[in-house]
C-alpha cells in the first residue's frame, strides 16, 4: 500500500500541473480569438473598400455602355432606315490590340512578331473562352474583373498609407482620365494594374513572398513589369534601415520579378531561337530605343510643323499633353508640398521608373505619331494619380480636371469605338 507522504506527493503533483495546462488552453484560445478578430477586421476593411469605389465602378461603366449605345449613330447615318445587330455593342470594343490578343489566345505564337504581346493576359483568355466560346468575350470579361479588383487595391493601399478621403480621388482620378476606356477594353492594362498594386499592396506589409509572386505575374503580362524589381530592393531594405545585416532569406523572392521576363524568353528562345525576340518585335511598329526626351521633343516638332488642325498634330497634343501632365506629376512625388514623405519614397521610385520605361520606345523620328500608345501607358504610373488626390483637394481643382479630363475621356472612346486611329 502507498504511504499518504506519497499520496500527498501524487496529489500535490496534479495540482502543480492542471493549473498550468489550463492557463495554456486559455492562452491559445486568446490567441485564436485574436486571430479570427483581426481577420474580421481585414475582410470589413476589403469590404468597406468595395463599397467605396463601387458607385465610381458602376456609373462610369454605365456611362461606357451609353457611349456604346449611341456611337451607332455614327454608323446608321441621319435619317437612315438602318438598323444594327445587338452584337454590335461589343464588337465595337474589338479594336486594334483587341485582335492581337484574341489572336494569340486562339493560335498561339504563330509568329515571332506577336511576342511583343506577353503572354498572361492571352492565355486568361484561352482558359475562359472555354466558358464563353469566344476569347474576346473572355478578354471583356477579365479586363473587367480585373479593373474593379485594381480599384479596389489602390484604394485600400492610398487609404492605409495615406487616407481614405485621399483615396477615393485617387480611384476617380484615374477612372476617369482621358484613356482610362483602356481598363475596360479586352487590353491588358488592367490585370497589369492590379497585379502591379497587390505587389506594392505586400511590399508594404513585408509580405516578400506575395510580393514576389505578384511581380513575376505582372512581369509575365507586360515586360514593364521588371521595373518593379527596383522599389521591390529598396522597400526591402528600408524597412531593414538599409542594413545588410537584417537581410534574410525572403529577400530572394524579389528574383520572382525578373523571373516572368525570363520565363517567356526561354519560350521564346524554344519557338523562335530568339530570347529576346519580344523586344526585336518592337521594329514592326517602328519603335527603337532612345532617350526619354527623343519622343517628347520628336512629337513637339510634329505639332510645330504640322498645320494646326491637321490630323498629326492634334493626336500629338493629345499624346503630348498626357505624358507631359503626368511627368509633372512625378516630379511632384519629390518636390513642392504635395511630395512622399520619404517612408513613402517606394511610389516615387516607381513611377520614375515605370515612366522613363513607357516613353523610352518611341517610333522613328520620319514618324507622325512619336508617342502612339504613350497616353494608354501613362494609365500604368499610379503613383501620379495618388499626387493628383492630394491636388484634389482644392475644389476648383477638383471641379477643372473632372470636368476636361471626362470631356477629353468621352471624346477618345468614341473615336475607339467607330474605328477611328486613338490609341
Amino acid at each position: 500500500m502507498d504511504s499518504p507522504m506519497e499520496h500527498f506527493k501524487e496529489n500535490q503533483t496534479t495540482l502543480d500541473v492542471a493549473p498550468s495546462t489550463a492557463m495554456d488552453s486559455m492562452d491559445e484560445a486568446a490567441v485564436a480569438l485574436q486571430e479570427k478578430k483581426t481577420s474580421r477586421s481585414a475582410w470589413s476593411k476589403w469590404f468597406n473598400a468595395f463599397r467605396q469605389i463601387l458607385p465610381i465602378y458602376i456609373s462610369l461603366h454605365l456611362a461606357f455602355l451609353i457611349l456604346t449605345y449611341l456611337s451607332a449613330l455614327f454608323i446608321i447615318g441621319n435619317f437612315s432606315t438602318k438598323t444594327l445587330r445587338i452584337s454590335t455593342l461589343w464588337l465595337a470594343w474589338f479594336r486594334w490590340d483587341s485582335g492581337h490578343f484574341t489572336a494569340i489566345a486562339s493560335n498561339g505564337y504563330d509568329a515571332a512578331w506577336r511576342t511583343a504581346f506577353f503572354p498572361l493576359f492571352p492565355l486568361l483568355e484561352r482558359g475562359g473562352a472555354f466558358l464563353t466560346h469566344d476569347p474576346f468575350i473572355a478578354g471583356l470579361i477579365i479586363s473587367n474583373l480585373a479593373g474593379l479588383g485594381m480599384l479596389v487595391v489602390l484604394y485600400r493601399l492610398v487609404q492605409e498609407d495615406f487616407d481614405a478621403e485621399r483615396a477615393f480621388r485617387a480611384v476617380l482620378y484615374l477612372s476617369v482620365f482621358p484613356t482610362a476606356f483602356f481598363l475596360v477594353a479586352a487590353y491588358n492594362e488592367s490585370l497589369f494594374l492590379l497585379l502591379t498594386l497587390l505587389s506594392f499592396y505586400h511590399m508594404r506589409r513585408e509580405n516578400w513572398w506575395l510580393a514576389g509572386l505578384f511581380g513575376l505575374l505582372a512581369s509575365l503580362t507586360r515586360s514593364a513589369g521588371i521595373v518593379l524589381f527596383l522599389p521591390f530592393c529598396y522597400e526591402y531594405l528600408r524597412q531593414r534601415q538599409f542594413s545588410i545585416k537584417k537581410v534574410r532569406f525572403a529577400a530572394i523572392s524579389s528574383l520572382g520579378i525578373p523571373a516572368g521576363i525570363g520565363i517567356f524568353a526561354l519560350y521564346c528562345y524554344y519557338k523562335f531561337h530568339d530570347p529576346l525576340s519580344f523586344s526585336h518585335a518592337q521594329v514592326v511598329w517602328s519603335r527603337h530605343l532612345h532617350a526619354p526626351w527623343r519622343g517628347l521633343i520628336n512629337s513637339f516638332m510634329v505639332i510645330q510643323n504640322r498645320h494646326v488642325l491637321s490630323f498629326d498634330s492634334i493626336h500629338n497634343v493629345l499624346d503630348l499633353s498626357a505624358c507631359l501632365f503626368i511627368l509633372a506629376l512625378v516630379v511632384l512625388c519629390f518636390v513642392g508640398p504635395w511630395k512622399f514623405p520619404r517612408a513613402y519614397w517606394v511610389y516615387g521610385i516607381y513611377a520614375v521608373l515605370i515612366y522613363i520605361y513607357s516613353v523610352i520606345f518611341s517610333t522613328d523620328g520620319s514618324g507622325s505619331i512619336p508617342l502612339a500608345a504613350f497616353s494608354r501607358y501613362m494609365l500604368e504610373v499610379f503613383p501620379a494619380f495618388i499626387v493628383l488626390a492630394a491636388l484634389g483637394k482644392k475644389q476648383w481643382f477638383n471641379l477643372y480636371y473632372l470636368v476636361l479630363s471626362v470631356s477629353i475621356l468621352s471624346f477618345m472612346l468614341l473615336q475607339f469605338l467607330t474605328g477611328r486611329w486613338i490609341i
